[in-house]
């Protein structure tokens, strides 16, 4: 018994003495090499964060912590200025004859498919145009010569719609434009709508392209009416309301063939909801109309002012809720609004639609 007490109390202090010696030899390491030990733990983190990244264990880990990830958040854009500072006011318009519409693709680089977002601030509103069409490919590219960069620099998050009415039926101006608030409300929830005619350039970028509280009429002066207001009634040209007061107002009515009095049957809408329609001053709100003859398939409307005296009753019934077709095709191109989606709506006898070249191109069989 006493020898292996001995050997026992031996074989204690000998541990003693060895983890003694081993605490005493790290200490002394960590005394004369700590630059090296600090370098072995950075390398070691480095390491682990570029393991992590490359190797796509961030979105693992993410999953598994629930931990934010800060670096994959980009910073909010403060609310662009209320009065763009990139403004340069009247400006006497060219139409250059040569000017083709790859020119105007190379100018607006920034533009993408039809839509553009101010890439430094964030857009107060996000804006709509509705252009209805055909056959004027000419004073097409003239107006997207000038509308984007006229756009651009009011700092406005928009995209530009074309509805085409392909065919050689008499042409439905309104009709078309129901057909662009619908189909532009299946790519985004514009804010605004302005019902823009192809032939109409804005001289001066003060003329704002927002909507307000009230529907707003833009073209208040033209070169072709001496810079003078047409009637202190008429509505037409260039027009906008707010995504909610176009839907309010059923849109326009889609029973106007041929030329005259769909504006007028706009604003008959617009005051039987006791809406107040707004303008821009007039040394604002001016325009250089590009001239041209009346075009075939667009004569006057004879049936117009029947049309409009029944209005106040029918309005309910013709407008966006009865404005059935069908979309057949789409192309897209970088100046005109790439969002429309291929999908096949109602389509009744009477009328037949196709989308082609970003431009909504449409058929109707005339009621």
């Amino acid at each position: 018994m006493g020898f292996c007490s001995s050997a026992c109390k031996i074989l204690w202090r000998t541990k003693y003495c060895v983890l003694l010696i081993l605490s005493l030899s790290v200490v002394a390491w960590i005394t004369a090499f700590p630059g090296e030990t600090l370098k072995s733990i950075r390398v070691s983190s480095a390491t682990t964060q570029t393991l992590v990244k490359g190797d796509g264990l961030r979105e693992k880990l993410h999953s598994m912590t629930g931990a934010p990830d800060d670096l994959n958040t980009s910073p909010q854009k403060v609310d662009c200025p209320k009065v763009s500072p990139l403004l340069q006011g009247a400006k006497n318009l060219s139409f250059d004859s040569s000017l083709t519409l790859n020119d105007v693709v190379t100018e607006n680089e920034k533009v993408r498919e039809g839509e553009y977002e101010p890439p430094d601030c964030a857009a107060r509103q996000s804006v709509a145009i509705l252009i209805p069409f055909r056959n004027r490919e000419r004073h097409l590219v003239y107006f997207l010569h000038h509308l984007h960069p006229f756009l651009q620099r009011q700092q406005l998050h928009y995209a530009i719609y074309v509805i085409n009415q392909a065919g050689n039926v008499t042409f439905n101006r309104a009709k078309l434009l129901n057909i662009g608030y619908l189909e532009a409300l299946k790519d985004y929830n514009w804010d605004c709508f302005i019902f823009h005619d192809v032939d109409l350039i804005p001289e001066n970028d003060h003329n704002l392209y927002v909507c307000e509280d009230q529907p707003k009429h833009f073209m208040v002066a033209r070169n072709s009416t001496r810079y003078k207001l047409m009637s202190p009634s008429y509505f037409g040209g260039v027009t906008a309301l707010t995504r909610e007061q176009f839907f309010q107002v059923n849109g326009f009515s889609n029973s106007y063939w041929g030329w005259g009095c769909e504006d007028d049957d706009l604003r008959i809408r617009v005051r039987q909801h006791k809406m107040t329609i707004v303008r821009p001053p007039e040394d604002v709100a001016r325009y250089t109309m590009v001239f041209h003859k009346r075009d075939k398939g667009n004569e006057v409307n004879k049936d117009r002012s029947t049309l409009k005296g029944q209005t106040p009753k029918n309005w309910r019934n013709d407008g966006l809720t009865s404005c059935s077709y069908k979309t057949l095709s789409l192309d897209r191109l970088p100046l005109y609004s790439s969002h429309l989606k291929l999908k096949n709506l109602a389509v009744t006898k009477k009328t037949q639609f196709h989308i082609q070249s970003q431009v909504l191109s449409t058929e109707f069989r005339k009621r």
